[in-house]
């Protein structure tokens, strides 16, 4: 039998309001308040960081600005982004119960694979690319991401549609290392729209985002439907964009944490993403941690698992690093994509030896 989903369209909205009815979906659908829901969503030229990463080592905050565009930080994990209404994005929004899907690896696999059928079925061949991109012949057409919230599963991805890839280089910091990797010298390289698939004709808006429902409906077992946004909905992301998400304390909380002299800098980069590590030690032989900020591009559910990361290193000496973090995953409830806890270890130790040792997985 197939499961019925809400579908909505919050059509174009300020992306620190479409961050914020992103997270008022969560809470309304912990709380009963809604149904599993498809949701779609577009964004004026904006710019957004993901939840982990420092916002200043990101982006081209001069240039953002100059240029006028939103500057929002999401609920998820992953990537610097770009986005204008040339492109849509979508979130499902649903119980652990109604697809049976318990681990992050997963859900991505799942609906990944869902949504890149729906798109073939446009007449180009998109390929799910683990761990959580859309692509054509190699080129990134979508990116997703997503976390558990207790029983709730919130995963959201972009259709590119259409994108000024000049404008996005140059809003965005994009690590050379990164674009060297794949051989490729600039971030437009390496995206891929319908538009240009399409010799510049793509089809209508609404037949993509059809396209994105069947492939959800067919790959999923679910039966989407066109339904109404609640008033609780609208009055829990006013509060939250109020409270926190459309506030520049939120948007800027995690800043240049490498910034100060006295903090060791390292990271590791590996098949579950970037992961940055910022620390200053203490003590006479400089061997406890004293803080700790972790950065990246990984994805880890719930987000608040880094936070809580750093609490428990606090104070903790150097040479028992690799137990205490083994520790704290092991009794964690959390779901990691791809990372693993000693990504976690070789960041933070590579951090601590200092020199700015950023190592990249073979």
């Amino acid at each position: 039998m197939t499961k019925p989903f809400r579908v909505i369209d919050t059509k174009v909205r300020p992306c620190r309001e479409q961050m914020a009815f992103d997270q008022a979906l969560i809470e309304c659908h912990k709380a009963g308040e809604i149904p599993d829901t498809l949701r779609f969503l577009t964004f004026p030229p904006s710019v957004l960081v993901g939840r982990h990463q420092a916002i200043s080592q990101e982006l081209n905050l001069d240039a953002c600005r100059e240029a006028g565009v939103g500057i929002g930080r999401r609920i998820t994990g992953g990537g610097a982004l770009y986005l204008d209404e040339g492109q849509f994005g979508w979130e499902l929004i649903f119980s652990k119960q109604t697809l049976g899907l318990t681990n992050l690896g997963d859900v991505a696999r799942a609906l990944c694979e869902a949504c890149a059928a729906g798109l073939s079925k446009l007449g180009v061949a998109v390929k799910y690319r683990p761990r959580n991109d859309l692509e054509v012949e190699g080129r990134k057409i979508g990116g997703t991401g997503g976390f558990f919230d207790g029983d709730t599963i919130f995963y959201q991805g972009t259709v590119l549609v259409d994108m000024n890839g000049a404008k996005m280089a140059s809003l965005l910091n994009i690590p050379a290392a990164k674009l060297a990797k794949r051989g490729q010298t600039s971030g437009a390289q390496r995206v891929v729209t319908l538009t240009e698939l399409f010799d510049g004709a793509p089809p209508p808006v609404d037949e993509i985002k059809q396209a994105v429902m069947e492939g959800f409906r067919e790959g999923l077992g679910i039966d989407p439907q066109w339904g109404e946004i609640s008033e609780a909905e609208e009055a829990t992301a006013r509060r939250l964009f109020d409270e926190e998400i459309g506030q520049d304390e939120f948007v800027y909380s995690i800043d240049d944490p490498a910034h100060p002299s006295d903090v060791r800098s390292g990271g590791f980069t590996g098949q579950g993403g970037r992961i940055a590590a910022h620390v200053r030690l203490e003590g006479p032989l400089q061997n406890r941690i004293r803080e700790i900020v972790v950065t990246g591009d990984f994805f880890v559910t719930p987000p608040s698992t880094i936070l809580d990361l750093e609490a428990a290193l606090r104070g903790v000496m150097v040479d028992e690093l690799e137990a205490e973090v083994e520790r704290f995953f092991a009794e964690a409830k959390v779901g990691l994509l791809t990372a693993a806890p000693a990504d976690f270890v070789r960041a933070i130790r590579n951090a601590i030896e200092g020199a700015e040792v950023y190592e990249t997985a073979e």
